[in-house]
């Protein structure tokens, strides 16, 4: 997609952070956006933010683990925008913890706003896409933590695993009708990812209080406007992986060669030495 002007996006997570930031980068472009939210207040600030923008800009309210709550959303933007092109599954929340001490309930509520929020905003969106035949884009929030795994986020992690992973597959099925499928892997930005638990559902144990890391590493990470441009940016390319952290390249370089010297000693084995088998293509 390279003109963009006059074009719907709808971001989920869209009231604060890197959604937010992704709006002010799209609007700027010359695009209309739609924010899907699970908190008001913030909400009702960024539409008033992004009119004093002068940004046609729409809001709703959406819990992205409720399939259905991701239906009404689509719905409400076609009816209020016609068409939509470009859709930020961005809405995510953290959480994790020492080997058997994070709670059921965490688990549930990481993969149900994570992995299952994304899966929700592809399938409800792509039939919507392919209905205007004018092509579009697909921007699916992982992280860092989806290349490289840090002990003691393995919710978090086992999540954005999944969406990269997802994204991958969805791109390989949806290009060929013109529309593309991007995955967003930032590392430590300046966010509320660490007081996600401000909005955790009563079916996974309501409101907490936020997580304290050692360094502070969200409130020193980078502005999220540069990866509200980045995201622009990777949409106008095609980018099929949207980076915004390059000095953390050797991190995925280590983990990359540590799974090519799985494939050598593979090579080497006597267990399969002689074995005369080729794996089919799977079109990846």
């Amino acid at each position: 997609m390279q003109d963009l002007k006059g074009k719907t996006a709808f971001i989920t997570g869209g009231a604060s952070g890197l959604g937010l930031a992704m709006a002010h980068a799209f609007g700027e472009a010359g695009m209309q956006v739609m924010l899907a939210d699970i908190e008001r207040a913030p909400l009702d600030a960024a539409l008033a933010e992004l009119e004093g923008r002068q940004i046609r800009a729409k809001g709703l309210l959406c819990d992205v683990a409720d399939r259905k709550a991701v239906q009404a959303a689509a719905d409400e933007t076609v009816a209020e925008f016609g068409k939509v092109h470009v859709v930020c599954n961005n809405a995510g929340v953290g959480a994790g913890g020492a080997i058997g001490e994070v709670q059921p309930a965490d688990w549930d509520w990481v993969v149900a706003v994570n992995l299952m929020g994304v899966v929700y905003g592809m399938e409800v969106f792509t039939p919507l896409i392919r209905s205007h035949g004018e092509g579009g884009c697909f921007v699916n929030t992982a992280s860092m933590a989806g290349l490289i795994s840090a002990p003691g986020m393995e919710p978090y992690t086992a999540t954005k695993y999944a969406v990269v992973g997802m994204s991958e597959g969805w791109w390989a099925q949806l290009a060929p009708q013109n529309i593309h499928v991007a995955v967003l892997c930032p590392g430590f930005v300046r966010t509320k990812i660490n007081q996600s638990r401000r909005t955790r559902q009563a079916q996974y144990g309501g409101p907490a209080d936020s997580v304290v890391l050692p360094g502070n590493p969200v409130e020193n990470g980078i502005d999220p406007e540069r990866v509200g441009r980045r995201v622009l940016e990777g949409i106008l390319a095609k980018d099929r992986y949207i980076l915004t952290h390059p000095d953390m390249r050797p991190l995925v370089q280590g983990r990359f060669a540590g799974i090519m010297a799985g494939f050598d000693a593979a090579d080497a084995s006597p267990a399969l030495a002689g074995m005369d088998y080729k794996t089919p293509a799977i079109g990846v």
